[in-house]
């Protein structure tokens, strides 16, 4: 079994992430490509050795591919925030027209399993338990991953903090604006 690099890339690098599950998946493949290995056409199997094996000079790397990715975004007039807003309303409506209850069940399965596996990191830390690197390392990626799940499970219900930095943003443009006309 190869190693899931995709979900080392939505803790890392989210808005390559994002992209991967829709019509931009290749762009973004590349650009991770070309920043981990340094070409834009490598393989799955390459991308899953490379990041299995990330140092954080690669997890720099990709972050940075990922700040790339986004300014190119914005050249091509692609509003990443209003595309997420648009999905999470759509499955909203969704889960409301159907009373659908997955969701909420998997929400309470994500959190119950981050809160696992982060008593069992404390318990290990705790009791001074000596356990493989590879397990260790299983359990990083694990609880990172679940993190970031919850981030999404927190937007899901609860909406981005992204609309309200953007909505401070503005206000205090608006002030800096009158404060500058008013002399």
């Amino acid at each position: 079994m190869t190693f899931d690099w995709k979900s080392l890339v939505e803790t890392v690098a989210p808005t390559l992430a994002t992209a991967l599950g829709g019509p931009l998946a290749g762009m973004a493949t590349q650009a991770i490509s070309a920043a981990v290995l340094g070409k834009p056409d490598g393989t799955h199997d390459d991308l899953s050795a490379a990041l299995e094996s990330a140092t954080p000079d690669t997890l720099l790397k990709l972050k940075q591919a990922e700040q790339d990715f986004a300014v190119k975004m914005k050249e091509l007039d692609i509003d990443f925030e209003r595309v997420s807003a648009d999905d999470r309303k759509s499955a909203r409506s969704r889960e409301e027209q159907i009373k659908d209850s997955t969701p909420k069940i998997l929400a309470y399965a994500y959190t119950g399993g981050f809160f696992a596996v982060l008593a069992t990191q404390f318990a290990i830390a705790v009791i001074g338990i000596n356990i493989q690197g590879s397990l260790l390392r299983s359990l990083d990626i694990t609880l990172g991953v679940l993190i970031a799940i919850m981030l999404g499970v927190k937007e899901y219900y609860y909406g981005s903090s992204s609309g309200s930095a953007r909505k401070s943003e503005m206000i205090n443009d608006a002030l800096k604006t009158k404060k500058e006309n008013n002399g």
